[in-house]
This record gives structure tokens, sequence and C-alpha cells, in this order.
């Protein structure tokens, strides 16, 4: 088992290229430890990495048809029950509820919320210095658009978002199994609160994709109650984590370098190409759930024994010269652009639409607004969350400038 990176460490998380470079030197896919995780292998190349994002007759994500894969023994049955959505599903029960969360979000047509989307980031990136000088991006900014967005699409009332704040912000803490052990009060209360709302929509009807999700199940969508709580903690949670650290990281790389600024706002036509880049380069989720092998099997020279486990590392694809020339270069014209940001396979990301236009509206918003924004502290000031398979940055103190 090769011990080449420790994947929560500030090297890694500040310049994922080094240890990446390790990871792949070692071979396409590498024995390792994970953290929370245990023992596991992971990929290092983009061919690799799409293999097993995509071939669900070799990597599956339950063993033998029941427990997941990346689920410790020790985690309450409670965690189970809401980790039990389509994100950790196989045919054929990811399809019946992709199916029926495709159509609930087809009748909300995402595409048409974008000029709603840039009203929000306009009045965020306006009020991003009320409370004060510097200001925090990451939670004054970042945190709060697509929150914000995934709130209103889903139906959620206003007045609640900060029971939503304190819950995303406890999420970004969880670094470790002791940390997951403190989040449990926080995520029974946050349960009952998506029952409770789930229970007001099938009793009064409503606005938004909670009250779509109700009415594809009453018209005969196959889903249980419990599989319902759990669609709708995805959907919070996924629709606003991974594209906050989108937005942090790709502000943060803009104001490292006042030319790739100038070269965007020079024509914010250009933005929906360098979000693109961003989510290569920044690759806020850097790996993908769990899966266990479903038999023995040789993948590009190792072997592999049925029920291992085996995980995808999205940033090694995205940082692989093979799919990307100089993938180390941050470059925003870049085309073709081949990154794995949203996966591959049935379970490309649902929300990927919705993910760019929400990066290039937080860009545009704040620079705009902020022409002349700049850092408060040195890029080296800069720190990551010890964060398990994403990458977050903690703080990103931030002034007006000139």
């Amino acid at each position: 088992m090769a011990e080449l990176v420790d994947f929560v460490s500030e090297a890694f998380l500040r310049d994922p290229q080094a240890g990446v470079a390790r990871l792949r030197a070692a071979g396409p896919i590498v024995a390792t430890k994970f953290p929370i995780i245990g023992r596991v292998w992971v990929t290092t190349t983009y061919e690799t990495t799409a293999r097993v994002l995509k071939d669900s007759t070799l990597f599956t994500l339950r063993k033998d048809g029941g427990s997941l894969a990346g689920l410790p023994w020790w985690m309450p049955k409670f965690i189970a029950a809401i980790a039990n959505n389509m994100l950790t599903m196989d045919e054929p029960d990811h399809t019946r509820l992709r199916s029926i969360v495709d159509e609930a979000f087809r009748r909300r047509a995402v595409l048409d919320m974008e000029p709603h989307i840039r009203a929000i980031a306009d009045r965020l990136a306006g009020e991003l210095f009320a409370q004060g000088s510097p200001a925090d991006l990451v939670q004054r900014y970042a945190r709060m658009l697509p929150l914000a967005v995934i709130c209103e699409l889903l139906g959620l009332p206003t007045a609640d978002r900060p029971k939503f704040i304190a819950w995303a912000n406890s999420i970004a803490h969880l670094t470790n199994a002791f940390g997951f052990l403190r989040l449990i009060g926080g995520l029974i209360k946050m349960r009952r609160y998506l029952k409770e709302r789930l229970r007001l929509a099938r009793e009064e009807g409503g606005e938004g994709l909670i009250a779509e999700l109700v009415r594809v199940e009453k018209e005969g969508g196959r889903i249980t109650p419990d599989e319902m709580v759990s669609m709708v903690f995805l959907l919070l949670g996924a629709g606003s984590e991974t594209t906050t650290h989108l937005i942090s990281g790709s502000v943060f790389e803009l104001l490292k370098d006042r030319d790739r600024r100038d070269w965007l706002a020079a024509d914010w036509s250009r933005a929906g190409l360098a979000v693109e880049e961003f989510l290569r380069f920044v690759s806020p989720v850097q790996f993908s759930k769990p899966r266990y092998v479903r038999q023995d099997v040789d993948l590009e020279g190792v072997k592999l024994k049925k029920g291992d486990r085996v995980m995808a590392m999205i940033v090694a694809a995205n940082l692989d010269k093979e799919a990307n020339e100089c993938p180390e270069r941050l470059d925003l014209e870049r085309r073709p652009n081949r990154h794995l940001s949203f996966g591959t396979g049935i379970h490309f990301c649902l929300g990927h639409q919705l993910a760019r236009i929400e990066g290039i509206c937080a860009l545009q918003a704040l620079f705009t607004r902020w022409p002349g924004l700049k850092l408060a502290v040195e890029p080296s000031q800069v720190h990551w969350r010890r964060r398990p398979g994403i990458r977050m940055i903690a703080e990103l103190p931030v002034v007006a400038g000139v």
C-alpha cells in the first residue's frame, strides 16, 4: 500500500499537482489509505478514472446490493438513510430516482433562471462589505449565492436560510470521524425539518422543486418517503456546497493574477470558457464516492480482487497530460477542455447547468461591482480546510481596492 500522499494536508490542497504526479508515477491505480474511508485503490489517470465512473457492471456503489462502499460500520443508521440517494445507487434504482428529479428539474427550467441568478449575485456583491472590510469572500459571497439559489429553487422559506447556512458551515468543518459524530445532532434536526417541508408540500402544494417532486410522486413516481427526504437533502447539499468552492477557488486564482482578471473583465462573453477551466483547474470535487469491485479484474496491469474498494480521483483525471495539454497551467482560453469535474456515466452531475450559470454570474457580478477587488492577505496566507475529497478555501479575506 502506497503512503505517498496525505490527502488532507495543506501541501496537497494548495498544490494537488505534485501529489497527483507522485501517485501517477506509482501506476494508473494505486492502493493507499483515505481519511474516514480507510484502505482503498485510487485512480491516477483520465482514462482509468473515466472507466471506474462509467463501468457499473464492474464497479458498484453497493456491496452485494446492500451496504455502501464508503460508509463505515460505526455510522448511525439514520446517516445511512440520508446517504440512501441516487448518487449512491446502481441500476435500476438510480434511473428510477433520477427520472423523478429530472422531471422536476425540467419543470423548473433551470436555464431560464440565469437573469434571476444574476440579480441575486448583484445584490450579494453589493452587500459584500456591509459588515466591514476586509470581508471573507467565502462566507459573505461564495457560500451565500449557491445557497440562496438552491433554497429558492427548492421553495424553502427565506426566513429559514440561517439554518442552512449553519448546516453548510458544519459540513465544511467535517474533517474526520470525530467531526462526523459532532455533526449528528445537526443532521437529525435538518432531516426532521425537510420531512416537515415535504409534509406541507403534500398537504398544501406550493412552488419550488420540493412541490414539483411531490407532484411527480403523486402522478405515480415510485419513491418511498425516506427516499424523498434523502433526495431533498442531496439537492440542498450538492446544490450549494461544491459550487461554493468553485466560486471561491476561481476568485482566488483571478485575484492572484491581474492580467487574467483584466482579460476576463474586458469581455464577459468569455466567462463560460473561463468557468470551464476553473472547474478543471480548481477541481472542488477531488474524488468520487468509493465503489466495490464486483469481480477479480486486471485494470491497466493492476490486479484488483472482488470486494476491493476503488475511488475515482477526479483531480488526477483533470491534471492528466494525456487528456489536456499542459494541465498544470491555468488557461482560461483552453479548448478543448476534457475534465471530469461533473463526473461521467449514469451519475453525471444533475446540476451541471446550474453550477456553470452560478459560476459565470458570480464572477461577473463580483468584478463588475468591485473592479479593484484585492486579497487582504498574501496568497501564502490563504489556507484550505482539511476536508477529505473536497478542495475548499477556509477563508478568503478581500478588500475593495481602487
